[in-house]
């Protein structure tokens, strides 16, 4: 279980520490370029996803309120269970966690990376341990799967 626990809180803290850098050393809407591929954007996200929603604060807390219960009972539940899946459950949680403080605190999350090779919105740390998360999952899935059909 301190596996799962690390995971969620160094998500957590990596996801707000450079969020606060960003705020603190770029204006809203500055740019800064990293690489040709990646360059470091400071927006305010007031929806979802590619800005799905925005303005309805209130239905993303709630959303991330019922995540963050169905996600950390199925952690509990698992959490003997494959890494893959109960790795995978640790990143969602760490990354709706991660999001779920700045819509508290703020009413927007703050994004910044900006893919410069494909017009891709704008993410942040949070969303990455969220892909992460859900590529751990879905190998598992694959993996159970295929265990699943040679029995």
């Amino acid at each position: 279980m301190f596996l799962y626990i690390f995971i969620i809180i160094g998500s957590i803290i990596l996801d707000q520490l450079t969020k606060l850098m960003v705020v603190q050393h770029l204006d809203l809407y500055d740019t800064t370029m990293t690489n040709p591929i990646l360059s470091i954007t400071h927006i305010r996200n007031e929806g979802g996803a590619w800005s799905i929603f925005e303005g309805h604060m209130w239905f993303f807390l709630l959303v991330g309120v019922i995540a963050l219960g169905i996600f950390s009972y199925l952690l509990y539940k698992h959490r003997y269970k494959n890494k893959w899946l109960t790795v995978g459950l640790s990143f969602v949680i760490g990354g709706t966690i991660g999001n779920f403080i700045d819509r508290f605190r703020q009413g927007y999350v703050v994004d910044m990376f900006q893919t410069e090779f494909i017009r891709f919105p704008i993410f942040n740390v949070a969303d990455i341990f969220l892909v992460i998360g859900v590529l751990c999952i879905f190998i598992y899935i694959l993996l159970y799967d295929e265990e699943k059909s040679h029995r």
